[in-house]
């Protein structure tokens, strides 16, 4: 069936967050449980009440619609959930673990706003004024989740590239702070 209006493809898209939502209560405890780092554990955790309550607004949603929630699966977040699960199967040393995890939830988050961001506007220019509203709370709670995740990598990629374990003398390692330097320096000319 051929698609003819902007309200068609408004509601397709909120099906596609609303599967994308509960493929992800379905991962976020897997998270969880594969996290070493009790903040990020927390995290995953408090993003998981965040996820129900934005399966709630989406229902409340699709009700003032008068629509149904269910639609076609999401393949977006199926991959991004797969690329995770991916993740969580390798041997890892604990904190880069948790920086994979990291990685794999802020490409979630980062989809997420996105989409998010995308039916607000839709619905903005439908004249859904209640939909704006909601849509709005969760696209702030989506980039809120993101900065929260960009503050604890500062800490666990540290953790991570410390604890890495690099065959050679400490000589033959080769330092950030020495790699800026020469790649930033202006070369001398032979005078």
């Amino acid at each position: 069936m051929k698609t003819t209006s902007l309200r068609e493809l408004f509601v397709m898209q909120l099906q596609d967050l609303y599967d994308a939502e509960n493929q992800l209560i379905k991962a976020l405890p897997k998270m969880a449980q594969a996290s070493s780092s009790e903040e990020l554990r927390a995290g995953f955790e408090e993003h998981l009440e965040q996820t129900r309550e934005h399966v709630r607004r989406l229902e409340e949603i699709f009700e003032q619609l008068g629509e149904d929630a269910k639609g076609e699966k999401c393949k977006g977040m199926e991959g991004l959930i797969k690329e995770g699960s991916e993740v969580m199967k390798e041997d890892m040393e604990e904190a880069v673990m948790d920086a994979g995890l990291i990685a794999a939830a802020q490409k979630v988050e980062h989809y997420e706003i996105s989409g998010y961001g995308t039916v607000r506007t839709w619905a903005n220019l439908l004249g859904e004024e209640e939909a704006v509203s909601l849509l709005e709370q969760t696209l702030s709670e989506e980039k809120d989740t993101d900065e929260k995740l960009t503050g604890l990598a500062e800490n666990i990629n540290v953790q991570a590239d410390e604890g890495e374990e690099v065959e050679g003398s400490e000589e033959e390692r080769p330092k950030a702070s020495s790699r800026k330097t020469r790649s930033s320096g202006r070369r001398k000319s032979a005078a």
